[in-house]
């Protein structure tokens, strides 16, 4: 029998809605409310501290502390310049270069190897390059002008660090890096008795470092500065947005120029280290053409909080937490109110695109043994929700992680949890919060098998290097129909250490076609970001989440044409 043509008409009107509908979403989710996540023990000794972490394309986990910190416990049975280590022998059980300060942890494997280390990064900062080169700078004494450089190599191969011999500008401890829409070009920002900004690469051989007044401005003399590790984001329209202490401006760096001073956040306290509340910049996103930015900052310490830490009194941290859209004229902060007072703690973008608080204290400042009262409980931010009802308390963990402990987000959903050491050296007794070694994963409620159903599977990218505005194809398998709502997302996975992850991005792409089979495979037509401005060229995880569940996520690279 033979359809009639107002048949045919209604199942292709029909078919193009359920397309659209499944491209762009009706803001339909599965509840999961009561969903608090469980955590794992991976590893009981990482060998150093999770002071510094970094995801890496290949699948494995940079993470390292400061070689100053005595005998790790990760013993070398060679020094890296290949003489041997014999621990019956007084001088080298004593001897620093018997001892690794830095770790690659292989995901898969759940296993870590030594990376060698020259110069001490203690209290660095790092990008990753469009080729997915680590790009390290900074520290402490001799490292504090340092290039340092990390290519991962996978594949069994032992890769290592590189020393540059091209040293920064400025002595760059405590200080931010960023990396700009120009093809691997990142800005260095503040450290400690530092008020400049300066490049790497530079763009002539004489060229040096930019003062900054705003960080002499926001410079607390009598707190240790309160605006180091300032919150620097990548604004939408290429302008970088720098938050220190409790102010913040929009940096214009091809005319070196503020072009914009924004309000102050309310209340009082401080947000930067030693005060190290935490900053995420939202998730980007398609419908406006990736424009809009907003900005949030959460936590901190109260005002005396270091001098009275100092005097082995714990003052309560900031509660407080504030959004801000950086983008288009009227800039106000919205404030709202986190579970508990927080400060040390990670914000870190989770596939589904809220944000997950997780690590910290609740009393006290930065540094050595200056806060009390461990955040155990992650807390997740729901940004679309209404105002009063974006926070959900979740699984706590058992693990104390406070000063010089850091988290990442992996490709499989979890969250990588690693450090703490409120300490000059490695310290494991007679102390409120020993030297921590153990490794952890929290796993996310949208993992459980029971949402496997929902969960999209076996996602396949065609082409792994893609051009800016360009289509690219996907493919991915659904084990029942799809809901009304399936996006895309790419994520930045960042350099984290002291409460912020720099260069974390997420944008949500275009889906442009999609079709799914009977059998559940389901093919989708994205386009890439339009620029760099709005996604700096390297490598992005992308993820597809269909109802609040997000798939394993595969590598991707957004590359200039």
């Amino acid at each position: 029998m033979f359809l009639s043509n107002t048949k045919i008409m209604f199942i292709i009107v029909l078919f193009f809605l359920v397309c659209v509908g499944l491209c762009n979403g009706a803001n339909h989710e599965t509840p999961l409310q009561g969903r608090k996540g469980q955590w794992q023990l991976l590893l009981n000794n990482t060998g150093v501290v999770g002071m510094h972490m970094a995801l890496t394309y290949k699948n494995t986990v940079i993470m390292f502390d400061q070689t100053g910190g005595g005998q790790s416990r990760y013993k070398l049975r060679k020094r890296f310049n290949g003489t041997t280590c014999r621990m019956n022998n007084n001088n080298d059980i004593t001897d620093s270069t018997c001892y690794a300060h830095s770790v690659e942890y292989d995901i898969n494997a759940n296993r870590i190897r030594p990376l060698r280390l020259d110069t001490d990064p203690w209290c660095s900062s790092g990008s990753f390059l469009s080729n997915g080169t680590l790009l390290q700078t900074g520290g402490y004494h001799q490292g504090a002008k340092r290039v340092r450089f990390y290519r991962p190599c996978g594949n069994n191969q032992h890769c290592d660090w590189i020393q540059s011999k091209k040293t920064l500008s400025d002595e760059r401890w405590y200080a931010s890096s960023q990396i700009l829409p120009e093809h691997d070009r990142v800005v260095l920002v503040g450290g400690r008795r530092v008020f400049t900004y300066e490049f790497v690469p530079k763009s002539s051989p004489n060229e040096k470092s930019f003062e900054l007044p705003f960080l002499h401005q926001t410079n607390d003399r009598n707190s240790d500065g309160n605006n180091l590790y300032p919150f620097t984001h990548l604004s939408s329209d290429g302008n970088l947005f720098v938050f220190a202490n409790r102010d913040s401006i929009l940096l214009n760096l091809r005319r070196n120029k503020v072009i914009k001073t924004f309000p102050r956040i309310p209340g009082s306290g401080s947000r930067n280290y030693p005060s190290s509340g935490s900053s995420v910049l939202l998730p980007l996103d398609h419908k406006d053409r990736f424009q809009k930015a907003e900005v949030m900052v959460c936590g901190g310490s109260s005002t005396g909080a270091l001098n009275a830490a100092k005097s082995k009194k714990f003052i309560s941290g900031l509660r407080s937490c504030g959004r801000m859209v950086i983008t288009g004229n009227k800039h106000a902060w919205e404030m709202e109110y986190m579970p508990n007072p927080r400060l040390l703690h990670d914000m870190l973008i989770l596939p589904t695109g809220n944000i997950l608080i997780i690590n910290g204290a609740k009393h006290g400042c930065a540094g050595y043994d200056n806060a009390r009262n461990a955040s155990l409980e992650p807390y997740l931010y729901t940004p679309k929700k209404k105002l009063g009802k974006r926070f959900t308390v979740l699984q706590k963990t058992m693990i104390a992680r406070m000063y010089h402990s850091s988290a990442t987000l992996l490709p499989d959903g979890r969250v990588l949890v690693a450090g703490g050491n409120p300490h000059g050296r490695y310290t494991f007794q007679n102390v409120a919060y020993p030297t921590e070694l153990r490794l952890q994963a929290f796993v996310p409620h949208y993992m459980e098998r029971r949402y496997h159903t929902w969960r999209p599977s076996n996602l396949t990218i065609e082409n792994h290097a893609v051009g800016y505005g360009k289509e690219f194809n996907v493919s991915f398998v659904l084990r029942r129909r799809p809901s009304d709502e399936v996006r895309f997302s790419v994520y930045s996975p960042p350099f984290t250490t002291h409460a912020f992850a720099m260069n974390q991005r997420m944008l949500n792409l275009r889906c442009r076609r999609m079709v799914r089979s009977r059998e559940g495979s389901v093919r989708a037509v994205l386009e890439a970001p339009p620029s760099s401005v709005v996604a700096p060229s390297g490598y992005y995880l992308l993820t597809v989440v269909n109802e609040g569940i997000p798939s394993i996520s595969q590598w991707i690279q957004f590359v200039h044409a």
